[in-house]
């Protein structure tokens, strides 16, 4: 492939648009020159540090060193998925549900790709195994997330009525059931609009490095195709189990609704 390689007067070049930015800012009275600039600098710094970090990983192609650069992977998802919704459970709650969703999916989607469609030599070659890894849990992120917080919010705001059915005879999963499924419609959403802007709105970011790269346009295509179905499979799989796995959390085996279990984003107890 014709890959054409940049220097940093070529990135410097690029980097005038985030001083535009900036500029703008400032003439605006927007008051984010500040945040721009100092976002482009971490960005700038954390991917020459992760882009030094993957050519040694790259270099030593130890399956042991790889899953343990994937194992980093999965607990910084871990830890986003678990904090970002506005209502989480309490304690180690949240980690344990994020735990068992994030990991499970996340591994279970990337072996599949890795035994079946792509097979690369050896299958753990972190030249495969750790850019799907990324892109896969990125997706799942967004979807087991969002899944979280949209149920965690509508249980609390429809408490009575959810009590109520209770109150008739449902059990908890019954009154809950309406939640659960805008909960998990909710997670599905992000991956349903990237399928359906795919190719006619947008080239995605993977098929634009490809053919960056030099590849083949189809072949380009066909590698995308792949990733945007395990990526639905991911998100669907994720948003589904960490859903499920909320609503039980939040109720016990006398079909009770266990608010208490949960604490707002500041650590204060739900009422």
């Amino acid at each position: 492939m014709n890959v054409i390689h940049l220097d940093a007067f070529d990135l410097g070049i690029a980097a005038t648009l985030v001083l535009l930015n900036a500029g703008m800012s400032i003439v605006l009275g927007l008051r984010l020159h500040r945040q721009v600039l100092w976002a482009a600098f971490r960005m700038v710094v954390q991917l020459l540090l992760i882009g030094l970090l993957l050519r040694t990983v790259f270099a030593l192609s130890s399956p042991w060193i790889t899953s343990a650069a994937i194992a980093l992977m999965i607990a910084a998802a871990i830890r986003e998925v678990a904090v970002r919704p506005a209502r989480r459970l309490k304690g180690w709650g949240a980690f344990r549900l994020s735990a068992v969703a994030v990991s499970t999916t996340s591994v279970a989607t990337v072996l599949l790709a890795l035994l079946t469609a792509i097979r690369p030599s050896p299958w753990y070659d972190p030249h495969y195994a750790i850019p799907l890894m990324g892109i896969v849990l990125g997706s799942i992120l967004n979807s087991a997330s969002l899944g979280l917080d949209v149920f965690f919010t509508g249980v609390h705001g429809a408490r009575a009525s959810i009590e109520g059915r209770l109150a008739l005879g449902c059990t908890s999963r019954e009154a809950l059931m309406p939640h659960i499924r805008n909960a998990i419609r909710a997670g599905l959403i992000p991956i349903v609009n990237q399928m359906s802007a795919a190719g006619i709105i947008t080239l995605p970011g993977i098929m634009t490095g490809q053919l960056l790269a030099g590849m083949d346009p189809i072949e380009a295509v066909k590698y995308q195709i792949l990733l945007m179905f395990l990526l639905a499979g991911g998100s669907a799989l994720a948003a589904t189990g960490i859903v499920y796995m909320a609503a039980s959390s939040i109720s016990d085996h006398r079909h009770r609704l266990r608010l208490e279990r949960l604490a707002d984003i500041g650590g204060k107890k739900t009422t």
